[in-house]
């Protein structure tokens, strides 16, 4: 498994996610699933869904992060591989989430920032976001602010809530 450094951005403390921080991560997760539409799952992934995801990033050598704000975690971010085919093997797709009490603390921005870096050491070129169009600006900003551009629109791909949303493809290129 690669390993990162751990960071420290303003009050926020990045380090590489464990195994334990999965029970955690589930949570944060399962909020964004039930109640919002910034993901299209329907049913929250378990407890070892979230084991799987983890063994699978860390298998290859992707970074799997948590951000911790007075030794709590607060947030995660990850990559994993953006297609199967062998030609993709250097795009990643990025995800991001922040405990919902937590935002606005730059959470997402240490998270993102050391997501770049820890890419960059892991020989990523490409790095992909698909953004659902949820009508907050919060992750389209995030990720625009840390040199992404978009690069196109699918439209009503998702339904969710009730209504059709859009996903917005934001890339950067780390080379």
């Amino acid at each position: 498994m690669f390993r990162y450094s751990e960071t420290k951005i303003g009050s926020v403390r990045v380090r590489d996610a464990a195994p334990g921080d999965l029970d955690t991560v589930t949570e944060i997760y399962a909020h964004y699933v039930q109640r919002t539409t910034a993901t299209f799952e329907i049913v929250p992934p378990s407890r070892q869904d979230w084991s799987q995801r983890f063994w699978t990033v860390a298998a290859a050598g992707l970074p799997f992060l948590v951000a911790e704000l007075d030794q709590t975690v607060v947030g995660y971010a990850f990559c994993s591989r953006w297609k199967l085919r062998a030609a993709y093997r250097q795009t990643v797709e990025d995800s991001i989430y922040v405990a919902p009490g937590a935002t606005g603390h730059g959470v997402g921005h240490a998270l993102l920032t050391t997501l770049i870096t820890n890419c960059t050491a892991a020989t990523v070129r490409e790095l992909i976001a698909v953004i659902v169009d949820t009508g907050e600006p919060a992750s389209l900003s995030l990720h625009r602010r840390h040199g992404f551009r978009e690069i196109g629109r699918l439209t009503e791909v998702g339904f969710k809530q009730g209504r059709w949303l859009d996903t917005i493809l934001l890339q950067r290129s780390l080379r």
